[in-house]
Parts: structure tokens; C-alpha cells; sequence
């Protein structure tokens, strides 16, 4: 009788029976770079994937560059000159902060009992909107806690520079023009320019 013989298919290795060399082919064909017979990537393939890797870094380094200027650069179109009137002196009492104008215009009409003059709402800090709060006499800012005299002179909190002003004066029917296109800074030493407010 003739012997049967079986083929016995060989049994795969375990990480232990591996040399150094199988070991390491078998991590790069986990990895992609290759074949799962052992072959290279081909250089195509290879530079398409390293072409790929870099557009996606790009992308991700253009976001955040986006996103990190949008913080930045501020949003305030200075090709816009704004010239609007506010109504005659007596509207505005002594001692007082009229917002009628704050939402529509940015501007706040102070009279400080000496002068009457129109203030930037914009903090000198990081750009948010202050509240005025009558019972303390000063604006306040919520976003990072700085606060300006009614006069808009930064005394806490972290803004470097007062409040800026605008060029304010008299049309011939009396009442108060307001220039947005004209700033007048604490720091210049602008305030006591006859341009930045009107004598009470």
C-alpha cells in the first residue's frame, strides 16, 4: 500500500522566532512604507502621500494663522469718515454721560461741568465696550475690569492709555457736530485742544 503524504502548511512565526531583520520588515508593513510582500512603496505613491502630509500641515498652519490674525488685526474700517450732529449744548446737563448715541454712532456725549466732548466707546485695552455706571462715576469695562473717569482717564485695570475723543463743534444752527475722522489722544497731550470739546 502506498504511503499517503500530507502537506503541512508551515505555521506562521511568533514575534519570539522573528529575527531582527522579519521583525522590523513586518513593522514597516504595519506602517505603509512596505508591501505586504515585502516590496518598497513605490516612489510615486511615496511622494504623493509626502505631498499630501505637507498640503495638510499647510492647511492646519494657515488656519490657526487665520484665526490668530482675526485676533489681531482689529475689525474698524478707517476708510469711513463719520460726521453727524447731536443737538444743541443745553441737551447735555452738567456732570452727565448721555448714550443715546453709543449703540448707533460709538460715541458718548459727556458733559463734565467744564466741557462738553464726544468719547470713543471703544476700550484703549482690547478693544470691548465699557458700561458707564452712574452711581461710581466711571465707565468700567467687562471684558478685563478696566476703568476710566467720566473724564475717560484710565485709573484701573489693565488699559495703558485713556479713552480717545473725537473733534467736536458748533454748526450754525447751533448744535454739536461730532467728527469721528478726527481722534484727539490723553497721551499727545490732545485734550486741551479747543478742536476736542466745547466750554460749557
Amino acid at each position: 500500500m502506498a504511503e499517503l503524504k500530507t502537506a503541512v502548511a508551515e505555521k506562521p512565526k511568533t514575534a519570539e522566532q522573528l529575527t531582527a531583520r522579519e521583525k522590523a520588515i513586518r513593522r514597516l508593513q504595519e506602517k505603509g512604507i512596505l508591501t505586504m510582500d515585502g516590496q518598497p512603496m513605490p516612489r510615486r505613491k511615496f511622494l504623493v502621500n509626502l505631498a499630501l502630509a505637507w498640503a495638510t500641515f499647510a492647511a492646519a498652519v494657515g488656519g490657526a494663522l487665520t484665526v490668530l490674525g482675526g485676533f489681531l488685526i482689529p475689525r474698524v474700517d478707517f476708510t469711513k469718515v463719520d460726521v453727524f450732529k447731536v443737538g444743541p449744548p443745553d441737551n447735555f446737563p452738567k456732570n452727565s454721560v448721555d448714550e443715546t448715541f453709543k449703540d448707533s454712532k460709538g460715541v458718548w456725549i459727556v458733559n463734565d461741568g467744564q466741557r462738553i466732548f464726544a468719547m470713543s466707546i471703544v476700550c484703549t485695552h482690547l478693544g470691548c465696550t465699557p458700561n458707564w455706571m452712574p452711581n461710581e462715576r466711571k465707565f468700567k469695562c467687562p471684558c478685563h475690569g478696566s476703568g476710566f473717569t467720566m473724564q475717560g482717564i484710565n485709573f484701573e485695570g489693565p488699559a495703558p492709555v485713556p479713552l480717545r475723543r473725537f473733534e467736536v463743534s458748533l454748526s450754525d444752527d447751533g448744535q454739536i457736530v461730532v467728527n469721528k475722522g478726527r481722534l484727539f489722544m490723553a497721551e499727545k497731550g490732545e485734550f486741551d485742544d479747543p478742536r476736542s470739546y466745547i466750554p460749557v
